[in-house]
């Protein structure tokens, strides 16, 4: 085996122990696991491997992940695994509270975020759904912050912003959208830079020490959280004043999707390693 191949072996490994677990502690067996394996190489080898100006065939998607024909033919017609209704869900939820962090007119004097009345006041908590997330009716924003906790209501009636983010602390569905969304931009990242050879690579960096004591942790933790929130609320920011759904009157040519995640890993480390 060449070194590249016994390399990504490897690194297959460390990425599919965290993605096993999680799924076996969510029932997906194994067969459930290769069935969506089979019909992503399909697809990602239909749209992404074709020959230039060539139609692609199911004889070289076959070809390409080594799958026979009759079941790259089978998977084509299997429909596209979707959870576009949870994210559009996500999508607007993160949309009011980033426009609750920044908008001045649901800030107080000291810019932070303004308890809202509902519906009462010039500028309220229904002004401010339909201010950043388009006809999404403001009861069903309401109801969902305060299902994961990201809103309370104080005692005069008023929606009060407690986190700084839409995470939800409540409800395996969301939670495990982000998954597909935060690692499938990650792998992405790492993808493009394996690519371009070191060319114009995308940031992409970690600090990380492996003889920590358990008792220097719940500082750092502390710390990384309040950094890494303030760094991304400065970027959401700068991003907002170019996202043409937000501004309207920005201009420029065709559509792309860019940001910055920003994690904290933690694990035992066995003698052995």
């Amino acid at each position: 085996m060449d070194e590249i191949k016994k390399t990504l072996n490897a690194s297959i490994i460390k990425l599919l122990r965290p993605l096993v677990r999680l799924l076996l502690r969510n029932g997906v067996t194994y067969g459930d696991f290769a069935d969506l394996s089979k019909w992503v190489f399909m697809d990602v080898a239909h749209r992404e491997f074709g020959v230039p100006g060539r139609k692609q065939t199911v004889s070289r998607v076959s070809v390409i992940t080594g799958l026979t024909r009759k079941e790259v033919s089978r998977l084509q017609k299997i429909e596209t695994p979707d959870d576009s209704a949870i994210s559009h869900q996500y999508n607007r939820a993160a949309r009011v509270i980033s426009g609750w962090m920044r908008d001045k007119r649901f800030l107080t004097k000291k810019g932070q975020p303004a308890p809202l009345h509902f519906e009462q006041g010039k500028h309220n908590f229904s002004d401010l759904v339909r201010e950043h997330s388009g006809d999404i009716p403001p009861r069903a924003i309401l109801d969902e912050l305060l299902r994961v906790g990201t809103v309370v209501k104080d005692a005069d009636g008023k929606v009060n912003l407690v986190t700084d983010g839409y995470v939800p602390r409540t409800g395996e569905t969301s939670k495990l959208h982000i998954l597909g969304t935060d690692v499938q931009f990650l792998l992405s990242t790492i993808d493009y830079n394996l690519q371009q050879g070191g060319q114009t690579p995308r940031f992409q960096r970690k600090v990380a020490y492996n003889n920590l004591p358990v008792e220097g942790l719940a500082e750092f933790r502390r710390l990384s959280a309040e950094k890494s929130q303030a760094l991304l609320v400065e970027f959401d920011k700068i991003l907002s004043q170019q996202d043409r759904d937000i501004n309207t009157e920005v201009e420029g040519e065709g559509r792309k999707e860019a940001g910055v995640g920003i994690y904290y890993f933690e694990r035992d480390v066995k003698e052995d390693e």
